[in-house]
């Protein structure tokens, strides 16, 4: 039996699994369904159509599935999904989707999300994506899974992050970036790759080193963008992580433009050595 405190509201209709744990002052919907091992620490309130997947906690003050942010939206019966064993910290909110998108906002397994951290309408996280204190993601943006976005980090509607990438701290996000991307500044641009986030998930010396020579010829080599994308389906045939990059960049479903590169100036390089 699920272990609810009496101050806790209920709606009838709500499914509470087996194992699950809701804290004081917590309110349930009636569409809401939550899943085994799920822990509200307290006052966390589930709305719409939501489902928190098995083992998720969540803390204090957090709002998973209520209306989306969206002048359009008139009460039509949309979703949310989180997934299984996520970190759901202070103050997060988590908007259910819209009509204007896939009517569901989906976040996958081993997902962390720190305080205030805000996730708009109709946005899709793969697995084991990390924001930091107040990243704010708008409406549709799509990230792929392991991506870390550090605090006050900015995205904006639409935007597409590729697996792996970097986003530093209060970074600007409007264009789309590549999978393995480090990104910093505001406007963000393209510094880089994520060589600790790669390593950490095992890719060798090698893949990072042919990961550099990819962005390097993409993003800084000479002639027309389309040749340069040509060109490295020759030289990275046969490489996954190239080939994963080169199908982001060449994709349909992107809505804006590539993140650009860029370099980091010497206070910038700086203050991040001595994080």
């Amino acid at each position: 039996m699920p272990r609810i405190h009496p101050t806790a509201i209920v709606s009838p209709g709500a499914q509470l699994a087996p194992g699950c744990v809701i804290g004081p002052w917590c309110i349930i919907g009636p569409d809401v369904v939550v899943e085994a091992g799920v822990e509200l620490i307290s006052n966390v309130v589930l709305d719409g159509r939501t489902r928190i997947g098995a083992g998720t906690r969540v803390w204090p003050f957090a709002t998973l599935g209520t209306e989306p942010q969206d002048l359009k939206y008139k009460g039509q019966p949309t979703g949310c999904e989180v997934g299984p064993r996520c970190i759901v910290r202070e103050g997060v909110t988590i908007n259910r989707g819209s009509l204007g998108g896939d009517g569901i906002t989906r976040v996958g397994a081993d997902c962390m999300f720190m305080t205030m951290a805000h996730v708009g309408h109709d946005c899709q996280l793969g697995d084991g994506v990390i924001l930091a204190n107040n990243v704010m993601l708008a409406g549709h943006v799509h990230i792929g899974d392991y991506s870390f976005l550090g605090g006050a980090a900015a995205v904006a509607q639409m935007g597409r992050i590729g697996r792996l990438a970097m986003i530093s701290g209060m970074s600007q996000v409007i264009s789309d970036v590549v999978p393995f991307g480090y990104v910093h500044g505001h406007p963000g641009r393209l510094v880089g790759i994520n060589v600790v986030g790669m390593r950490r998930r095992g890719f060798k010396i090698g893949d990072t080193r042919q990961m550099r020579l990819l962005v390097k010829l993409l993003f800084r080599g000479e002639g027309v963008f389309a040749d340069r994308v040509a060109q490295a389906r020759e030289q990275f045939a046969g490489q996954p992580a190239a080939e994963e990059v080169l199908d982001f960049v060449t994709s349909q479903r992107g809505k804006r433009a590539l993140m650009r590169w860029g370099r980091m100036s010497s206070s910038e390089t700086e203050a991040e050595a001595d994080e």
